[in-house]
């Protein structure tokens, strides 16, 4: 004779949690073996940007000290030896007619690079994020405004303008400073057009009108309810685009308007390097590889955290 299983004497079931975005988004990205390869050289970048005095003393150099003594004066101050001067001392080499240590040059160069990549691109995120909820949020005639004041920037040649800026700019004005509210100022259109775009179609969820008909203001709906469910994109697009601020700051030194002389920075290594490339390709590979790769890594990393904080992306 069969009896039914009564509820006490049914086995345990297995609990079924529930996870949060954040957490499907942390399972995707750690499927994406590129993804988390590029993050993990975006993390060695930061570590090396932090440590640069240690690594220096290591090796037991800094990125100021002239070693004339290691240049071939016959030659136009090339460095004695093979590729570049590289030795136990002197592990990348050293710089053409100064004599400067590369390896000190390129991680301290790091430091430069990464504090005004991600400066000016945590700027650009809170102008374009701040400007894009305003637009979204109150409609009419303050989105016309902010809109077409984002399309008048869309329309300037920044670059120009970079270069404009770095040259009428007043020596004493410091000048990391100066890149910094530069490029941030003129990379915020393209988070706010973004931006607003999300928080637009945010503005027609129920949450939202909810919280609207309960009495909420202005600054309650933006900061409480739209902000939140904005970081995920707002994270992704900001992670896109340092690789690219990276790149023009390093532009700008390549072109003599950026970091001057003696701070060390890839822009500028770079810009030297092209005189002496034929010569002394060793003074070339090392901070354009630095650069290339960093930038690489940042895109990598990015690609993949759009992947995994994209819902219509397929589970790998």
């Amino acid at each position: 004779m069969t009896s039914s299983l009564t509820e006490r004497d049914a086995p345990d079931a297995p609990r079924i949690a529930g996870r949060s975005l954040w957490q499907i988004s942390w399972l995707r990205l750690r499927r994406d073996k590129v993804a988390m390869a590029g993050g993990i050289v975006v993390l060695l970048y930061f570590v090396m940007a932090a440590a640069a005095p240690l690594l220096a003393r290591i090796e037991g150099q800094n990125p100021y000290s002239y070693h004339i003594g290691l240049l071939n004066g016959d030659a136009g101050g090339k460095p004695n030896g093979t590729l570049g001067g590289i030795s136990g001392s002197h592990w990348f080499g050293v710089e053409p007619t100064t004599g400067k240590d590369i390896f000190a040059m390129v991680v301290y160069g790091a430091r430069t690079s990464f504090l005004i990549g991600i400066a000016a691109t945590l700027m650009a995120v809170v102008l374009g994020t701040a400007v894009g909820l305003v637009a979204a949020y109150f409609g009419g005639w303050v989105d016309g405004l902010l809109g077409r004041f984002m399309d008048v920037m869309f329309g300037f040649p920044s670059l120009i303008f970079m270069i404009a800026f770095g040259i009428v700019a007043p020596p004493s004005f410091p000048r990391p400073l100066l890149l910094i509210l530069v490029i941030g100022f003129f990379g915020f259109p393209y988070f706010g057009r973004v931006i607003r775009g999300q928080a637009l179609s945010l503005m027609q969820r129920e949450f939202v009108d909810a919280a609207r008909s309960l009495g909420a203001g202005p600054g309650h709906v933006i900061v409480k309810q739209l902000l939140p469910n904005l970081l995920a994109p707002i994270i992704v697009f900001a992670t896109l685009t340092i690789p690219g601020t990276i790149g023009l700051e390093a532009a700008l030194s390549f072109l003599g308007v950026g970091i001057p002389a003696p701070t060390p920075d890839w822009g500028r290594m770079i810009n030297t390097a092209v005189n002496w490339f034929q010569t002394d390709l060793m003074y070339l590979l090392f901070p354009g590889g630095a650069l290339f790769i960093a930038v690489l890594a940042f895109n990598l990393f990015g690609d993949g955290l759009r992947d995994a904080f994209d819902p219509r992306t397929e589970r790998r």
